[in-house]
C-alpha cells in the first residue's frame, strides 16, 4: 500500500509533495549517530561501559528528539527506526534491571511510519498496531528497521511473560520474510523454533547498531527456553522444563546466567528423582560461578535427601563461610551487552529457587542437623552461636519469613536447650527454658477454648472475623506448647540432675499450665486448622506425665506414679513406654498378679522399640524429640525375670 502511494505521490503533479527532511539534516544525524555508536565501541572495548552508558543514553534521546521535531518522512524512516532502536538498548542497559513495562517508544515509531505512509493507528493496541504496520507497509528500506525493532518489541514481552505475543509476532515476521510461514518439526517448541526461524535483516554500514540484531535474537532464544522451562517447572512438567532449561544452557548468556540455569536443571533434576543428576549440574554451576551461593545451598539439601550427613555439613560450612567472606552482589554480570538475558528472565519460581540465604539461617542449619544425627557437641556450638546473634540485638540478621529455614524463635531456643541436655549441659538447658517461658507468660490467656463450630453453622462468625479468631487461637496455643515444653526440658534436667522434688515441680507446672485448654465440641474432630498444635500439646501432656511418674518412682511415692502412667495410657493406649512403667509400678506396690496382667498384655502386643511412634500423623518437633528419648522405658531384664517367677509359681499352684 506504501509503495503504491509513493509511486502516486510521485507521479501526480497536482499532489502536495510530502514534507522532506533537508538532505543535510539527514546526514547530520547520521553521522552523530555513527559517531556515538563509535564512542560505545570504543569505551566497550576499554572496559568503560558501565561507566558512559547513561550518557549514551541522554544523548541517543536528544538525537531521537532532534528526528522526530520534523513531520514523518519515509526518507529519514530508516535512520529514525535505527537511532530509536539505539537509543531503547541504552535506556534497558544504563538501568542494570529486568524490564517493566512496555516501550512506548516503539509504539511511538510504529505510528510515524504509518503516518508517514498515510495511514493511523492511534485506536491500536500494540499487538494490532504491529500487524497492520507489518502487514500493509512494504517500503524495502523499512523492512530491516522493522524487523530489529520487533525484535526489541519481543523482548519486552518475554520480560512480561506474554509469550503468546511474542509467538505471534514472530509468526509476523516470518510471514512477511517467507509467505509459506514456519513450520515446527514434531517436539519441538513452537516459539523457539519461530525465534529461530526468523531471519535476521543485515546491518548497514551507515546505520551502525549498538548491539547487534544477531546477538538479539540468540538472547531471546535463551531467554525463551529459560522462561519456558521455569513455567514449566512451577507446573510440574519436569521432563519438559528439564529440556527447555537444558536448551537455555546452550544459549547465548554470560557466566552468572548459565549457573542459575544450571542451579535450575540440578532443582529440576531432584525433582525427578535423579539426586546424581542434579548433583552434577549444581557443581557446574558453582564451577562457571562460584558466587551462585544458592547453588550449594541446594547441593546441601540433595545430600540430605540423600542421607549424606557429612557431605550435607559440609556443603552447609562452605556456604556459610563464603556468605560471610562474599557477601552476593545484585549488579550486573557484564555491562558489554546492553539487552541480557537476565534482564528477561525474573519470575518467582526462579526467585525462590536462587533465594540468598543469610549466614544466620545457614547456622541454624548446620545447627539442626547436628542434632538430627546425634552430633550433639557441635549442634551446642552451633545453636550458641546461632543465640549470639539474638543476645547482640541483631534480629535483622535472622530472617524469618515463610521462605526461611529458621522456625519461631522460642522453638530455636527449645532445640538448644535439648542439644544442651543431651550434652551434660542440664543447668544451661534450664536457663535457656526460663527464657522461653517468662517470654512467652503474658501472652497465653488463662483460658483457652478449642471448639467445633460446625456443630452450630448458624452462629458460625463471617469469614474475615473467622479466621482473624483462629490465626490468634493458634498463635495462643503455640505460645501455651513453648512454654509448656520449657517446663518439661527443665523437669528431665533436674532429674538428670538427680533432683527429683523440682523436677516433680516443673513436670506439674507443664501439666497446670496445659489444662488451661479446654476442647469442646465432639471432643475428637478438632478445627482442622488448630490440630497440628493441640496433637503437639497432647503430646507434651503424655511426656510429662511419664516424666512426673518416674520421679514418683524415683521418691518412693508409687501411688502416685501409677495414677500418672494410667493417666498416660489413656491418653496413647498400647504406648509401650507407658505400659512398662505402669507395670513397674504396679510391682512395686506389691499388685503382682496385675503386674504380671499387664505385662503379658504388654508383651503380646507390644509393637517393638519404634512404637510409640507408629500411628502419629505427623512428626514431633525437633525440641520434643530427646524429651521422647528420656521416657522410653529402659529394658529391665531383673524385673521381667522376677514376673516370670511368678507366672511359672503361679501357674504350679494351679496345678497342683
Amino acid at each position: 500500500m506504501a509503495a503504491a502511494m509513493k509511486r502516486r505521490r510521485r507521479s501526480d503533479p497536482g499532489t502536495e509533495p510530502e514534507p522532506k527532511p533537508e538532505r543535510g539534516c539527514l546526514q547530520a544525524w547520521a553521522a552523530h549517530s555513527q559517531a556515538l555508536v563509535g564512542r560505545w565501541t570504543t569505551a566497550r572495548c576499554g572496559g568503560e561501559a558501565r561507566q558512559v552508558r547513561r550518557q549514551q543514553r541522554d544523548e541517543f534521546r536528544e538525537l531521537l528528539l532532534s528526528i522526530r521535531g520534523l513531520p514523518a518522512a519515509l526518507p529519514a524512516l530508516p535512520l529514525e527506526l535505527t537511532v530509536l532502536y539505539n537509543t531503547l538498548l541504552f535506556t534497558v542497559g544504563a538501568s542494570d534491571s529486568a524490564i517493566k513495562g512496555e516501550a512506548e517508544g516503539i509504539r511511538q515509531g510504529l505510528l510515524r511510519v504509518l503516518e508517514a505512509c498515510g495511514a493511523c493507528g492511534q485506536d491500536l493496541g500494540t499487538e494490532e498496531l504491529w500487524e497492520k504496520v507489518l502487514q500493509e507497509v512494504t517500503v524495502e528500506e523499512l523492512q530491516a528497521p522493522l524487523h530489529r525493532l520487533g525484535a526489541l518489541q519481543a523482548a519486552w514481552w518475554l520480560a512480561a511473560s506474554r509469550l503468546g505475543s511474542v509467538a505471534g509476532l514472530f509468526h509476523l515476521l516470518s510471514t512477511a520474510e517467507d509467505p509459506g510461514g514456519t513450520h515446527c518439526s514434531e517436539g519441538q517448541n513452537k516459539l523457539l523454533s519461530m525465534i529461530k526461524a526468523w531471519q535476521v535483516p543485515p546491518e548497514g554500514a551507515s546505520l551502525p547498531l549498538v548491539q547487534s540484531a544477531k546477538d538479539l535474537k540468540e538472547i531471546l532464544c535463551t531467554a525463551a527456553a529459560f522462561l519456558q522451562g521455569l513455567q514449566e517447572l512451577e507446573a510440574g512438567n519436569f521432563p519438559t522444563a528439564f529440556s527447555l532449561l537444558r536448551e537455555a544452557s546452550g544459549g547465548f548468556c554470560s557466566k552468572k546466567i548459565l549457573a542459575q540455569i544450571y542451579t535450575c536443571l540440578g532443582c529440576c533434576a531432584q525433582q525427578m528423582g535423579k539426586p546424581q543428576t542434579a548433583l552434577q549440574h549444581l557443581k557446574w554451576a558453582l564451577q562457571v560461578d562460584f558466587q551462585c551461593l544458592p547453588a550449594l545451598f541446594h547441593v546441601a539439601a540433595v545430600y540430605h535427601e540423600l542421607g549424606e550427613t557429612d557431605a550435607e555439613l559440609q556443603a552447609l560450612t562452605l556456604l556459610y563461610e563464603a556468605l560471610g567472606k562474599n557477601p552476593p552482589s545484585d549488579a550486573s554480570s557484564s555491562p558489554y551487552f546492553l539487552m541480557r538475558t537476565e534482564l528477561l528472565v525474573h519470575t518467582p519460581v526462579l526467585t525462590s529457587l536462587l533465594r540468598h540465604h543469610h549466614p544466620s539461617e545457614v547456622k541454624y542449619l548446620l545447627a539442626q542437623r547436628c542434632l538430627q544425627d546425634g552430633r550433639v557437641a557441635d549442634a551446642v556450638e552451633h545453636y550458641l552461636d546461632f543465640l549470639s546473634l539474638l543476645r547482640e540485638g541483631l534480629q535483622q540478621q535472622v530472617p524469618l519469613d515463610g521462605n526461611s529455614a529458621v522456625p519461631r524463635i522460642p522453638e530455636v531456643f527449645l532445640e538448644a536447650a535439648s542439644a544442651l541436655e543431651q550434652a551434660g549441659r542440664h543447668q544451661d538447658a534450664i536457663t535457656v527454658c526460663e527464657e522461653v517461658i517468662s517470654r512467652t507468660t503474658d501472652l497465653i490467656p488463662r483460658v483457652l477454648q478449642v471448639e467445633e463450630r460446625l456443630e452450630q453453622p448458624e452462629c458460625s462468625l463471617p469469614g474475615a472475623e473467622l479466621e482473624s479468631e483462629l490465626s490468634q487461637k493458634k498463635e495462643s496455643l503455640c505460645c501455651l506448647a513453648w512454654r509448656a515444653a520449657g517446663y518439661l526440658h527443665q523437669g528431665w534436667a533436674w532429674a538428670k540432675l538427680g533432683e527429683s522434688k523440682e523436677a516433680v515441680t516443673q513436670f506439674s507446672r507443664c501439666l497446670s499450665d496445659l489444662l488451661r485448654v479446654q476442647l469442646h465440641g465432639s471432643g475428637v474432630r478438632q478445627t482442622e486448622n488448630l490440630q497440628p498444635e493441640v496433637e503437639v500439646l497432647q503430646k507434651i501432656r503424655w511426656l510429662a506425665l511419664i516424666g512426673r511418674g518416674t520421679q514418683f518412682l524415683e521418691l518412693g511415692r508409687h501411688k502416685q506414679a501409677l495414677l500418672d502412667f494410667q493417666y498416660s495410657l489413656q491418653l496413647s493406649p498400647g504406648d509401650p513406654a507407658a505400659a512398662s512403667f505402669l507395670v513397674q509400678a504396679l510391682w512395686k506396690l506389691n499388685r503382682k498378679q496385675e503386674a504380671a496382667a499387664q505385662w503379658q498384655k504388654f508383651s503380646q502386643s507390644c509393637p517393638g522399640e519404634d512404637g510409640q511412634q507408629q500411628g502419629q500423623g505427623r512428626p514431633l518437633p525437633l525440641y520434643l524429640v530427646s524429651c521422647l528419648k528420656q521416657a522410653m522405658f529402659p529394658h529391665s531384664e531383673p524385673l521381667a525375670r522376677s514376673i516370670q517367677d511368678y507366672l511359672r509359681a503361679a501357674a504350679q499352684d494351679t496345678s497342683s
